[in-house]
């Protein structure tokens, strides 16, 4: 999957990881770049077309696939993280809205068009998918379950031509980490960590240098030969279902 002359969709595209995608796919010579966000935006290249979009909105969703004809590459960046204890049951909902069922959703409105374009789906989530952080146990179960349902839709759709890659990056320095007293890798360098691997076809990325430091354990670990096992099994059932 070559960015260059691709029509390309970001989800929360104004600030962090999202405004650093745009700038990376212009560079990288994209054709169409749709910036969803909830928030008016500009920008001074002609290639960028902004979106109203807000991902636990419906109508927003299916204002923004009225808008875009042709679809090549969809990346649910967009985001939430709330510092929690579990004690609100409000703060894991509303967790689950952004990172889960929002990418759900914006993936379920736009799978025509990535169908069509055998196309590719990119979710952007974070280390705390595969290891819980103790200070954001909400964000981590959302991304958890975003994870899971990335895997699923990568066997769901594999014969539909449309891949799904997942993005698993450590701390980024954008307003979401910015009070975490931690080393951060920079926007800009995990934007380019992500095209990177997007081109390669990488199932999972790791886009900076704490991520990579767990790229060979992870690709060549049980937990990773168990997912291919069981995505084989989809074949099968749909064949017995049909």
């Amino acid at each position: 999957m070559n960015i260059e002359n691709k029509t390309i969709l970001i989800t929360g595209a104004n600030r962090g990881i999202g405004r650093a995608l745009v700038e990376e796919a212009l560079k990288r010579g994209a054709k169409r770049v749709y910036a969803g966000t909830r928030q008016p935006f500009a920008h001074s290249d002609g290639r960028v077309t902004p979106l109203a979009l807000d991902v636990t909105n419906t109508a927003l969703i299916q204002g923004a696939v009225e808008r875009v004809e042709s679809l090549d590459i969809l990346i649910n960046n967009a985001g939430l993280a709330l510092y929690d204890d579990l004690s609100d049951r409000a703060a894991l909902e509303q967790s689950l809205a952004v990172n889960l069922y929002g990418p759900y959703e914006v993936t379920q409105a736009f799978l025509p068009l990535l169908t069509r374009s055998r196309g590719a789906i990119v979710n952007i989530l974070s280390l705390a998918a595969i290891a819980a952080v103790p200070f954001s146990p909400a964000y981590s179960i959302s991304k958890a379950a975003a994870f899971s349902l990335a895997q699923s839709l990568r066997a769901l759709l594999a014969r539909q031509g449309v891949s799904v890659q997942v993005v698993l990056p450590g701390p980024v320095d954008t307003d979401m980490a910015r009070g975490l007293d931690i080393p951060k890798a920079s926007p800009e360098s995990v934007a380019r960590g992500i095209f990177d691997g997007v081109e390669k076809g990488e199932e999972e990325i790791f886009p900076d240098p704490m991520s990579e430091s767990m790229a060979e354990g992870w690709r060549n670990g049980a937990v990773k030969a168990l997912q291919q096992q069981f995505r084989a099994f989809v074949p099968e059932i749909a064949t017995k279902v049909a």
